[in-house]
């Protein structure tokens, strides 16, 4: 079973790069149809789709952070990273990632990751 860890700094300051890990265990991020997406939820809104990278290892990005927005990939760690540049106060929120199968639909979400931005 696909199981996913999310890991960062938790105090960014503004103006600075967040850089996020989400490391998976039980399967590999190469797997066909398998979408590796980064979410966040500001607190007292909804979730907010940011981006993914694809099993081939092609990369989506909302069209509203996609200039501050980079997701990458490690194949022989099992690791995504998400990095956003020039970071706001309103970037604050709860970072997760997620497992998404073509096919299968919603596999599993990470436990998320609290994110501070603050001076």
């Amino acid at each position: 079973q696909v199981q996913l860890q999310e890991s960062g700094p938790g105090l960014v300051k503004p103006s600075q790069t967040l850089s996020l890990t989400c490391t998976v265990s039980g399967g590999s991020i190469t797997t066909n149809y398998y979408y590796w997406s980064w979410i966040r939820q500001p607190p007292g809104k909804g979730l907010e789709w940011m981006g993914a990278i694809a099993y081939s290892g092609s990369t989506y990005y909302s069209p509203s952070l996609k200039s501050r927005t980079s997701i990458s990939r490690d194949n022989a760690k099992s690791t995504t990273y998400l990095q956003m540049n020039s970071l706001k106060p309103e970037d604050t929120a709860v970072y997760y990632c997620n497992a998404y199968h073509y096919g299968l639909g919603l596999i599993e979400w990470g436990q998320g990751t609290q994110v501070t931005v603050s001076s």
